[in-house]
């Protein structure tokens, strides 16, 4: 049975992908994820905030007490002349790909167009397959218009394609007025991928302390509708990639994105909760259900329940919502007697 896809260009064993996590800031972690099945592995994010703080951290130390001296400003050399950032970061890509034979996907992670996209050559010349931009924006200035808040997307994507030649992915947000035409906009652009979908961890208030704190809630299985839906509509109509995330936990899931039209599907909170062996366990689903239904190739099905080629391409649109509140039974109508709460 073969299992082999294709991802940006890349041949990989399997569609089984480990996302960004704290999980592959290990190196022994990742050699577990190639014992145990995966076609690539995603590293742990670089933030832009990382990348801004090594560099305001290193001017000040540069220039720490030259106010004293004037001419001590001429025995240092600007600090945009240096190179600066988490360092580690290069090193454990380098570390990576020396211990394993499986793709290494970097990614990088901001929300604005500046010195931080430069990094990516970097990452390149430290071995990367490809890079990953997960474009974490949260808009709150009310005179930003959508326009210009989707070019951001589009800058920061030539920025990054101007300065590497390894294939680049975009990992999204679905909160776009016209999810199609971003997508159309990225591909024309030249992503190589669209990762669908950036979760949001949002904000919690504590009410012992009276503080706003994160509060991280992993996926579940129910999450992978709105990446299923929006894969299944571009399938066929843009020439980027795509790859499934949030909500794969079980073979099935797997199973219905590659039919959806995804090329990977990625693993995150599965793992955290299981541990990396559980990709064996999805694998393993994969598999019984594939020989079960007689395909011999994870390329037979992928696609083939898209909207372009499955036998109702309407039910990913606005007819499926009406049927489903038309078909949709309330529990307790079938646990009680109507009339008491009717009649």
């Amino acid at each position: 049975m073969d299992l082999t896809t294709t991802y940006m260009g890349i041949k990989l064993r399997s569609p089984l992908v480990p996302s960004a996590s704290p999980l592959s800031e290990d190196i022994d972690n990742i050699q577990r994820m190639e014992t145990a099945g995966a076609g690539a592995v995603v590293m742990h994010s670089l933030f832009e905030e990382q990348l801004r703080l090594e560099s305001h951290e290193l001017h000040d130390h540069l220039t720490q007490g030259t106010e004293s001296f004037s001419e001590a400003l001429t025995y240092l050399p600007d600090s945009i002349n240096f190179r600066v950032g988490p360092e580690t970061y290069l090193e454990h890509i380098r570390k990576a790909k020396e211990r394993v034979s499986i793709p290494i996907i970097a990614s990088l992670n901001g929300s604005s167009l500046g010195g931080w996209t430069n990094y990516a050559k970097e990452i390149q010349q430290a071995g990367a397959d490809a890079l990953e931009l997960n474009i974490y924006y949260v808009p709150t200035d009310m005179e930003l218009t959508s326009n210009e808040i989707e070019q951001t997307y589009i800058n920061i994507l030539d920025a990054v394609k101007a300065v590497v030649t390894i294939p680049v992915a975009v990992k999204l947000s679905p909160y776009f007025t016209n999810m199609a035409n971003m997508a159309q906009r990225l591909d024309a652009a030249g992503a190589d991928a669209l990762v669908l979908f950036n979760r949001f961890y949002q904000a919690d208030i504590n009410l012992n302390v009276l503080d706003v704190e994160p509060n991280v809630l992993l996926s579940t299985p129910q999450s992978l509708r709105l990446p299923l839906r929006w894969i299944a509509i571009l399938y066929g109509r843009i020439h980027a990639d795509l790859a499934a995330t949030s909500g794969i936990h079980r073979g099935e899931d797997v199973l219905k994105m590659l039919m959806a039209g995804a090329r990977i599907t990625m693993l995150c909170s599965v793992l955290l909760k299981h541990g990396i062996d559980q990709i064996r366990v999805i694998e393993r689903e994969m598999r019984e259900w594939m020989e079960k239904h007689e395909y011999e190739s994870v390329q037979q099905m992928q696609g083939s329940m898209s909207q372009k080629n499955c036998p109702n391409p309407s039910a990913f649109e606005r007819v499926q919502y009406m049927r489903s509140l038309a078909s949709y039974k309330p529990e307790w109508k079938a646990n009680h007697d109507t009339s008491y709460y009717f009649g």
